[in-house]
């Protein structure tokens, strides 16, 4: 469990651009290319190394990069593997490395959403060295002991991560990344978050909120709501087990809507 919780820009005048908060005064984030935006994108998309300026063009680059990662990951990690710190950083760097220069490495800007601040950049590593130390300790590898108990396990873990928002983009879809190859190790199937990005999306939000107090209740329930609907879903298709792999991916693709660079 970590000891500090997510800090705002508590002493330097801050510029709003969507969810980000690019930090001015004490420190300056404008040459920081993880700052900066795609010219020609109006401020929409992120300086980038394929020069992409079209939302919809970017989300496509993101979510077939992620899918074609997650494919190669689950294929990585076994059901005795502990995550670490480094694990996640290598994760970020193989699904980003072909678009962003700053894969892989923790962010130097402040971010937060809807006046909601996550960690201070200058707290990252400290606080990902806790997180390793703590829910990752924990939590990985993740035994199956009950849906209740993995929900818990998973509850934790995502929260803490999407708090500290370690990365300058795309926390929230690695932080799902990271929960399937947990729920897999626990023998569960390829989990569904398609519900997370429809009809609970306003609970989602308010589970991570409720986090800030150490409260996993209501994400501990939106995973156990998450997992038994996965298996139900699994059990009531007559597919071959590649085939269920395959829709299970492509549910999992539709649901980054919930995360990308312009939500939580």
């Amino acid at each position: 469990m970590l000891s500090s919780r997510p800090l705002g820009c508590l002493d330097a005048r801050t510029c709003w651009l969507g969810y980000r908060v690019i930090e001015e005064g004490r420190y300056n984030a404008s040459e920081m290319t993880e700052a900066q935006f795609e010219e020609g994108s109006n401020g929409t998309v992120l300086k980038n190394l394929r020069g992409i300026i079209a939302v919809d063009q970017m989300d496509r680059a993101e979510a077939v990069a992620l899918a074609l990662t997650t494919e190669q990951l689950v294929s990585t990690y076994d059901g005795e593997h502990r995550f670490t710190a480094a694990d996640l950083r290598a994760m970020h760097q193989r699904w980003l490395g072909g678009l962003y220069s700053w894969a892989g490495e923790y962010r130097h800007v402040n971010v937060s959403k809807g006046g909601f601040p996550f960690s201070a950049a200058s707290r990252i590593p400290a606080l990902m060295e806790e997180f390793e130390a703590g829910p990752l300790r924990m939590h990985t590898p993740c035994s199956p002991k009950g849906i209740a108990s993995v929900a818990k396990a998973l509850a934790e873990t995502h929260v803490e991560f999407v708090l500290i928002h370690p990365f300058r983009d795309g926390n929230g879809r690695l932080s799902r990344l990271l929960a399937v190859l947990m729920a897999l190790q626990a023998g569960l199937p390829f989990l569904d978050f398609s519900v997370v990005a429809s009809e609970r999306r306003a609970d989602y939000f308010a589970a991570v909120q409720a986090g800030m107090n150490r409260n996993y209740a209501p994400m501990s329930a939106l995973f156990a709501e998450i997992i038994r609907r996965t298996i139900e879903r699994v059990s009531d298709s007559a597919a071959p087990a590649r085939a269920v792999f395959s829709q299970s991916l492509q549910a999992f693709r539709r649901s980054q809507s919930l995360s990308n660079s312009r939500h939580l």
